[in-house]
């Protein structure tokens, strides 16, 4: 069975994007795929700093959140846009993660050849579209092969209704459409 890791690029209690990603996660799931759903906030760690890494080594969220990865053949990210580009904190945690912490660790252990999918959701008419373009691009530079359907979904305040599922059916279509192409190809690579 395909295991798949799924979260949002924000801790805010209420965030839109853990929303999308709790939403992305049933839809895997009802397509038979193995899944996890994490909140980045169950993992803080310090700014990465090459200093700091090496006085201590990587912090021991860093490590659990990197064997999470390992585990898993794939992950989607819902990334929120923050001033064109993803969030400081999803990129405090790939970083942290892309480090080696054992000997003769294969480099970038928790990304290579591993299968992502991404999308966004926010409260301007182009739903965080921005802010998937440099992950996507960062993403793909360590190894990641990123599915290329996405979603970005606008005008995220009134997305959801009171169950949190989607209101208008084309976000609907579109976020299945991209979960399904990102479970096939996770399945195949």
């Amino acid at each position: 069975m395909t295991k798949l890791l799924f979260f949002a690029g924000s801790a805010r209690h209420g965030s839109l994007n853990q929303k999308l990603a709790r939403k992305a996660a049933k839809i895997a799931e009802d397509k038979g795929a193995e899944v996890t759903v994490i909140d980045l906030k169950d993992f803080q760690m310090p700014l990465y700093d090459g200093d700091l890494e090496a006085a201590e080594g990587l912090p021991e969220n860093a490590i659990k959140l990197k064997k999470l990865f390992i585990e898993h053949d794939g992950f989607y990210i819902a990334s929120p846009e923050y001033n064109s580009s993803f969030s400081a904190l999803l990129k405090n945690a790939l970083d942290w993660i892309s480090r080696p912490h054992e000997k003769d660790e294969t480099p970038l252990i928790a990304f290579n050849g591993k299968t992502a999918a991404i999308g966004s959701i926010a409260p301007g008419a182009l739903g965080g579209l921005r802010g998937l373009v440099p992950l996507r691009m960062m993403l793909g530079n360590i190894a990641v092969h990123v599915v290329p359907n996405q979603v970005a979904i606008p005008f995220g305040f009134e997305a959801f209704d009171d169950q949190d599922e989607l209101k208008d059916e084309r976000h609907v279509q579109m976020l299945a459409a991209s979960i399904k192409q990102f479970v096939q190809t996770a399945h195949v690579l």
